[in-house]
């Protein structure tokens, strides 16, 4: 019987486990099918306090998992397909077969971002092509960009990066905005802000960074080049819930419903990161929810004795 399993490696899973070992509870950690989660597909990150020349995400990552091993954290591998409440504990289901028992359960399995799928896509990863303004905006200064989406979340971004690049062009699969209405007029009032309609990215291309992107009518699949030097994609995220579907609380989205003190509706089962947050998303964020899940497990334990 683990006294805490944690689910997911990201800066929020690892903050988790550096806590819990802190407490001597000796976590069992995780890492599940994207080991670092979103951080290792961010190359530099300067918004994270205490680097103040930055820091590589994986790195960030990687520190953070030493340092929770430095307190008796353990780290596997293996992804899980279901939980259980039990009397007095989670039961925990995983890919290859095992079975786990938990007296409480930290999920940081964090929200993968929806990729265009496309090929010349992976090349760019990192080298052009980013699913966070605020993360990568600023090393963009004074370039040309396209933002990939027509909700608030692309005007957002859009919005965003008009603070560094000389133009932002949104491209957009529909000839209507799927925005609000105050954030449409928001982006169609900034001068910097253009709008390609009725496109979609057909493939990137460039030698060791984007150079531009070839774009498809797609009414009538006519292919175009567009030269820009970013690609940020605002198409959504995927929460990595599907294993606790009918088990735990999720919303429309599939995000965890978790209080703000990362309870979930069953008892000794906490959340963590990005698989609770719509709306920041931030490596800061996620470490701070990460830090409470702990802090809220080991008093759930004490609560027990």
């Amino acid at each position: 019987m683990e006294s805490v399993i944690i689910l997911g490696t990201g800066i929020g899973g690892c903050t988790a486990a550096i806590y819990t070992a802190r407490a001597d509870l000796k976590p069992l950690v995780i890492s599940g099918h994207e080991d670092g989660g979103q951080l290792t597909l961010t190359t530099d990150v300067e918004n994270f306090p205490g680097f103040p020349e930055g820091v590589q995400g994986p790195e960030l990552v990687a520190r953070a998992k030493k340092q929770a091993e430095r307190f008796g954290a353990r780290f596997d591998y293996d992804f899980a397909s279901g939980i259980e409440k039990k009397e007095g504990h989670i039961e925990v289901t995983f890919e290859s077969g095992k079975v786990l028992e938990t007296r409480t359960l930290i999920i940081a399995t964090g929200a993968s971002a929806r990729w265009l799928g496309i090929e010349s896509e992976a090349k760019f990863k990192g080298r052009g092509v980013t699913t966070c303004a605020t993360c990568d905006g600023a090393f963009f200064k004074d370039k040309e960009v396209i933002v990939v989406g027509g909700g608030d979340s692309a005007m957002e971004e859009a919005l965003f990066l008009t603070k560094f690049c000389t133009k932002v062009t949104v491209v957009h699969r529909r000839e209507e905005l799927r925005a609000s209405k105050i954030m449409q007029e928001k982006a169609r009032k900034n001068d910097k802000i253009s709008f390609i309609w009725n496109s979609s990215v057909d493939g990137i291309y460039g030698e060791k960074v984007v150079q531009g992107v070839k774009l498809k009518d797609v009414k009538t699949n006519e292919i175009t080049d567009f030269p820009c030097d970013g690609v940020f994609l605002a198409i959504g995220h995927i929460p990595n819930t599907k294993f606790v579907v009918g088990k735990i609380d999720v919303d429309e989205l599939g995000y965890i419903k978790a209080d703000r003190f990362s309870h979930t509706n069953i008892p000794g089962v906490f959340a963590a990161g990005d698989v609770q947050d719509t709306r920041f998303r931030q490596a800061i964020t996620a470490a701070g929810s990460g830090c409470m899940a702990a802090m809220e497990a080991e008093k759930y334990l004490v609560e027990l004795e």
